[in-house]
């Protein structure tokens, strides 16, 4: 029998690690098939393998920093410090805490959560365009409008444009009542989202009249130069290859596109290429694009969907 004992300054610090219920206590023992416990400000990690006691207690002391900085534990911090400790890259998982990418209009920061989303942030920095490839919920839209907002704030650009492909998920909705804004809404919706969250309701209708901050439809980018511009193509899976084409080829001076989608949930019509899935190989070797993929690992929505997102996964290698 191996035992390891961890020590913990705050005994909030031990309530937020074990969780309501104990949940994330009997998470950990789970996965590692140890048994921890709680006695006079320690955390104990009991279990017949020295091996598994070692990786649980790993596991402990990450999400020991992370209650610490960021004053609360989820149980998706739990499932990714599992996983990054068995995968033996939990120092290098260790960089993302206290890494602020910015500060949402009520105050809460924005940071990365998983090494995915800060490679995603770190590309974004560094070039002229980047593809974010990842399933749902690994944050990419609201990453990217995050950096654009960043770089708005800090008078790198002088607008945000934002657009995406006005295609239907597997349903006919048919026409839309009322002038153009009021049908590219549903499509739009998520972005809006995020750009409120971010600015908060009076600047971003402050903007949004001013013109720093435009959000349309695909199909109306044709023809334009966008100099100055923070551009971001959301759902990109759903764009033709002569979209991705026409999007592409329309930054301007001073510009910077952030290109989202995720390859697994086409919805164009059967038969029609994808110009994500083509653009991805034909700009694999271009400087000053560059291209991140996410996995499950990086879902950071409730952990049913990373569960989900595998199962998938698993279910279309089998089929192949």
């Amino acid at each position: 029998m191996t035992e390891k004992t961890i020590e913990i300054m705050s005994l909030d610090t031990i309530a937020d690690i074990f969780g309501a219920f104990d949940a994330n206590a009997r998470r950990i023992e789970k996965s590692f098939d140890v048994t921890v416990f709680s006695r006079d400000g320690q955390i104990r990690v009991v279990g017949e393998r020295a091996e598994s006691v070692e990786m649980a207690s790993k596991v402990i002391s990450y999400l020991e920093k992370i209650s610490t900085l960021s004053g609360g534990l989820t149980e998706q911090n739990v499932e990714y410090a599992i996983g990054v400790v068995r995968d033996g890259d939990e120092i290098e998982a260790e960089k993302l805490i206290g890494d602020t990418v910015c500060i949402t209009a009520k105050g809460r920061p924005i940071k990365p959560k998983t090494m995915g989303q800060k490679r995603l942030i770190e590309c974004i920095r560094e070039n002229t365009v980047t593809f974010g490839v990842g399933p749902a919920g690994t944050g990419k839209t609201f990453l990217a409008v995050a950096m654009a907002t960043v770089a708005l704030r800090k008078k790198e650009v002088s607008r945000i444009i934002i657009t995406r492909p006005a295609v239907e998920a597997g349903e006919r909705l048919g026409f839309l009542p009322g002038d153009l804004q009021s049908k590219i809404d549903p499509y739009l919706r998520p972005l809006y989202d995020a750009l409120f969250e971010m600015l908060g309701g009076e600047t971003y209708q402050r903007l949004m009249e001013k013109g720093a901050i435009e959000v349309a439809p695909l199909a109306y980018m044709r023809g334009r130069t966008l100099d100055d511009s923070f551009i971001i193509l959301d759902e990109a899976q759903n764009t033709t290859t002569e979209q991705m084409k026409m999007f592409l080829t329309r930054l301007g001076q001073g510009s910077k596109a952030v290109v989202n989608g995720d390859i697994t949930q086409i919805d164009l019509p059967h038969g029609t290429a994808s110009g994500l899935s083509q653009a991805l190989e034909i700009c694999k070797d271009i400087e000053g694009i560059a291209i991140t993929r996410l996995s499950a690992k990086d879902v950071v929505r409730n952990t049913i969907v990373a569960r989900i997102v595998e199962a998938y996964d698993r279910y279309g290698k089998g089929k192949k």
